[in-house]
């Protein structure tokens, strides 16, 4: 495993993070958290899991106040491993009735996952949703009070444009403030032309992408990119050549994303390599990823087995030539 360094946190962070958004993860708790008949055994479920990533080497993991908490600060506890892992974790999430990217709504969430967490440090923290009326002002303002107060390390934003990330730190360089140090949009081989749940994702994958690209390489800013794998796309468990049979495969989020025939051309070009090379389809997209190396990135992913993560381990060093990830991503013909 290959670990990096951000500052404002003082752990190495695994280059690969699991992704706590999973039907086990996700069994563990609901509105009925611990008072379920069956919570022991749904607990015990999500604690193999995360033990099992956890021996790979992996020692972050993502999660957000709707998602992932409440099963990992569990685990956290009975294992006795806040110091040892880094929780990357996100608030300030839309809901039925308002875009909720207040500096009200941050406080409340960041409070929650605190306690969710069974913590009082948050190593990652970061803003899931933007909304774009909202000034950046009270945003960073409230983040640097958490920052400050020691609630929470690295700050940043999911799902942001790159100018409203300028916009905020812009302004905090101004006053004298921390800005937006990490950020976590889609990012992977392949390019998101859909947004998968229906507004406030974005993505930097795909050639209309480049300048956003260009602004975090410029920036140095870390990537923690969502959505590898294209949410089952690149499983291997879809073919190139039966599109027709995606919807047996994919979510409607990962339908909405992805299902486009330039994408089908990307997959068809990772099950060629993938055959000469004698991996898996996944090890190939993974690789990619990882050698877009005017990047700094953290690969976000959800993987349901101790062997499927190590897969993805052994495929972020997975040799690629430059020639090749062109051609994987459709910028040439020849390879």
């Amino acid at each position: 495993m290959e670990y990096g360094k951000i500052q404002y946190v003082n752990k190495p962070i695994s280059r690969i993070v699991f992704g706590t958004a999973t039907p086990k993860m996700f069994a563990a708790f609901r509105s009925n958290f611990g008072t379920a008949p069956d919570f022991p055994q749904r607990l015990e479920t999500a604690f193999a899991l995360l033990d099992e990533m956890y021996a790979t080497g992996v020692n972050c993991f993502d999660c957000s106040d709707h998602y992932g908490e409440e099963p990992l600060g569990e685990w956290l506890e009975a294992r006795g491993l806040h110091e040892k892992v880094v929780i990357l974790t996100k608030g300030a999430h839309y809901n039925l009735w308002r875009k909720r990217v207040t500096d009200f709504d941050i406080l409340h969430d960041c409070h929650n996952s605190l306690a969710k967490l069974k913590t009082n440090h948050l190593d990652i923290y970061m803003l899931h949703r933007d909304n774009p009326e909202v000034a950046v002002k009270p945003i960073v303002d409230v983040l640097n009070r958490l920052h400050d107060e020691g609630k929470i390390g690295a700050f940043g934003v999911s799902n942001w444009t790159v100018e409203r990330i300028e916009a905020a730190n812009e302004y905090a360089a101004k006053s004298g403030l921390i800005p937006f140090s990490v950020a976590s949009p889609n990012f992977g081989l392949a390019d998101q032309l859909g947004d998968p749940w229906g507004g406030g994702c974005v993505t930097i994958s795909g050639p209309s992408n480049k300048a956003a690209r260009a602004y975090y390489a410029a920036h140095g800013i870390p990537v923690f990119a969502y959505s590898t794998m294209a949410r089952g796309f690149f499983s291997g468990l879809l073919q190139s050549d039966h599109p027709e049979k995606a919807g047996e495969v994919l979510d409607e989020a990962g339908m909405k994303g992805y299902c486009y025939p330039e994408n089908f051309e990307r997959l068809k070009r990772c099950e060629i390599l993938a055959a000469e090379k004698g991996v898996a389809v996944p090890s190939i997209a993974m690789s990619w990823i990882f050698h877009q190396k005017e990047l700094d990135v953290y690969a976000l992913t959800s993987p349901v087995t101790r062997e499927m993560m190590e897969m993805n381990i052994r495929a972020a060093s997975l040799p690629l030539t430059e020639a090749e990830c062109k051609w994987l991503d459709l910028e040439s013909d020849e390879r």
